[in-house]
């Protein structure tokens, strides 16, 4: 199979795609995501073939408007809404109950017509979707062709990260291409992410709501809609072998290039000195850096990358993934990297960073 990119004026190809019971690549203003029709299990299959993805993670539907929660999800809290006016279309995913179909739902599916893609179970969204939970991850994304996609196809779409498991997130079809080249039959090149990390994901079946991931969203802005909100320990910390993960990127490596990450955490001019006083001065080390510090690196052999000025976490969100995958071009053996503080957007670059790292931090 040779994959083909789609320009934006072959929307209708790509919702095709989807509905056929295909996969197909699909910008976001977060990152690329593998898509499939998220109401078809056979479908959904297909992208934890192609990506290599553990079968207990999770993953989000993505929907045209807020208006579709009802649909699949119930017992669904006021401050469901209050976060869709506020955030939605946008990088944030909310944690729900999912609908559970009535008894004669059951019935009727049990006597209809049995179809290959047909889910009997007794949740409106199947269990592959959820990996067997009874919550499942909602969010309208804010990309005007992904929304258009949702709208052709009319179907809630699943759409993990367009990455082999494990790997850098993608945040142009070519970085998507990277991985995806002969798995899938199209990617509908919507040009660069701009947020450039994975959505916000807040679980709203708890009290207090919890934050499951830092994304697009700071935990600054949420906690200004709904007060109090709660961090999971996952969030800085590597989750145990026997926790069930409640939320897709909670459980294992993450966002990793080949060669091993370190990630250096304290204030700017320190964490960029200590790693220089610990490169082996070869074509070995690679460096990720602020703009600031370029020229710190300048005599170094190996590859020295710009994650984007020190005061600018936005920027840095978008460079992040770019800056990991280029390091996969370039035969280094291990990785340095200065790592934000955890304020605003920072939380997420730095939960990115410490995920590609597996968690190997060195506070100064």
């Amino acid at each position: 199979m040779k994959t083909q990119i789609l320009t934006p004026a072959e929307a209708e190809k790509a919702a095709g795609i989807l509905k056929g019971g295909g996969l197909v690549g699909i910008p976001t203003e977060t990152v690329y995501g593998l898509g499939a029709d998220g109401m078809n299990p056979m479908a959904v299959g297909q992208i934890f073939q192609a990506k290599g993805r553990p079968q207990d993670n999770p993953l989000i539907l993505h929907i045209w408007s807020a208006d579709w929660l009802e649909r699949y999800c119930e017992d669904i809290p006021d401050t469901a809404y209050r976060l869709a006016e506020r955030f939605w279309p946008g990088p944030l995913t909310m944690v729900l109950r999912c609908k559970k179909r009535t008894p004669q739902e059951l019935e009727e599916l049990k006597n209809g017509p049995v179809c290959s893609c047909t889910h009997f179970g007794p949740r409106v969204i199947p269990d592959v979707v959820t990996a067997g939970l009874d919550t499942v991850g909602m969010r309208c994304p804010a990309h005007p062709l992904c929304r258009g996609v949702i709208r052709l196809a009319q179907t809630p779409v699943a759409a993990p990260s367009g990455n082999t498991s494990g790997r850098p997130s993608p945040t142009t079809a070519r970085h998507m291409l990277e991985d995806m080249e002969g798995k899938i039959p199209a990617i509908l090149d919507g040009g660069p992410c701009t947020v450039g990390v994975e959505s916000t994901i807040i679980d709203l079946t708890c009290d207090p709501p919890r934050l499951l991931r830092p994304g697009g969203i700071t935990l600054e802005q949420l906690r200004e809609v709904l007060g109090e909100v709660a961090v999971d320990p996952a969030v800085t910390r590597q989750m145990g072998e026997g926790e069930k993960p409640r939320a897709p990127g909670m459980k294992y490596r993450h966002y990793a290039p080949k060669a091993p990450v370190t990630a250096i955490k304290g204030e700017a001019a320190q964490s960029a000195a200590y790693i220089l006083n610990r490169l082996s001065h070869t074509r070995w080390d690679g460096v990720i850096c602020f703009e600031e510090f370029l020229p710190l690196f300048a005599e170094e052999e190996g590859p020295i990358l710009s994650l984007g000025p020190a005061g600018d976490k936005g920027e840095q969100a978008r460079r992040l993934f770019d800056a990991l995958r280029a390091m996969d071009r370039t035969d280094v053996k291990r990785i340095w990297a200065q790592c934000p503080d955890d304020g605003g957007i920072g939380l997420a670059v730095s939960n990115r960073l410490n995920k590609a790292a597996g968690f190997h931090i060195i506070e100064l």
